[in-house]
């Protein structure tokens, strides 16, 4: 694991013990049953869809929302843009992330029919109730991170909320052990008919650099694991890279520092979609 992931790792297991002291485990399923439910993951017909992301600070390109910018009203924009779901980004140290960001875009898009999804360093199911009891209908684990115990008891802790997870992979190695864990739990079918829907992703960024990889789609596009929706994350911005994505096999892709850096974040949506649903895949 590398040193960025570690500290994060770190980090999100003391939010944990911190969380654990003020509210308790059993307290917060409740909280999560008592929730609103969340629109469900929908993918269209189309062929290609986007994971849009609010993200108010990246550590590689430093704040990426302005003094004073309406967070919220982009976070509309993207399901106005078409937008299958948003990222939200919770981790509070290098993102100037919380679970209060969480809350507030899952209501704003509770009536437009879009689903929140938590990205943050998820090392306990108790994260997942934390999520769902804000709102969310997904969240993302990153495989290299955690256990193969750790990564079941996050997908079974998904799997009870009715939640999708994006399970992020970065090598070859991550797709094997993501692979592995997922085929005993149902085929595809199987599992969407279980209320349990796992999306596939892989990040071309380097965690040591921090620098975007494009070369990484094309080099890992041939050992995604068939039957799960592969996503492309970090380094697509246009049409042309989402159409590009497309052709290597990838069904979706999760766009963030783009979509944060545009003034108009719908149209630069449906841009990309339109681009990349005329591509043949």
């Amino acid at each position: 694991m590398s040193g960025f992931l570690d500290e994060m790792a770190r980090s999100s297991a003391l939010r944990v013990k911190q969380a654990t002291a003020h509210e308790s485990f059993a307290a917060l399923e409740q909280r999560a049953k008592a929730a609103p439910r969340s629109p469900p993951l929908r993918l269209s017909a189309a062929g290609f869809d986007v994971i849009a992301e609010l993200k108010l600070r990246s550590p590689a390109a430093g704040s990426l929302s302005e003094r004073g910018d309406d967070w919220l009203a982009r976070v509309a924009a993207y399901a106005r843009g078409g937008a299958a779901a948003v990222s939200v980004l919770t981790e509070p140290s290098r993102f100037d992330g919380s679970l209060e960001h969480l809350r507030q875009a899952a209501a704003a898009l509770q009536g437009l029919g879009v689903p929140a999804m938590r990205k943050d360093f998820l090392v306990d199911p108790y994260q997942v109730l934390e999520a769902r009891a804000a709102g969310a209908g997904g969240v993302l684990a990153i495989v290299r991170m955690l256990s193969r115990s750790q990564l079941s008891q996050l997908l079974d802790a998904a799997a009870e909320q009715k939640m999708f997870v994006l399970l992020e992979a970065f090598d070859t190695d991550d797709l094997a052990a993501a692979e592995e864990l997922m085929r005993p739990r149902h085929t595809a079918r199987a599992g969407e008919a279980a209320g349990e829907q796992i999306l596939i992703g892989i990040n071309c960024r380097d965690l040591n650099t921090l620098e975007v990889v494009p070369a990484r789609f094309e080099a890992l596009a041939p050992r995604l694991p068939r039957g799960w929706p592969a996503v492309a994350e970090s380094g697509v911005a246009t049409g042309a890279d989402a159409g590009r994505m497309k052709r290597l096999g990838y069904r979706l892709a999760l766009i963030g520092t783009a979509l944060m850096s545009s003034g108009e974040p719908a149209q630069l949506l449906r841009e990309i979609l339109e681009a990349a649903r005329t591509v043949e895949s």
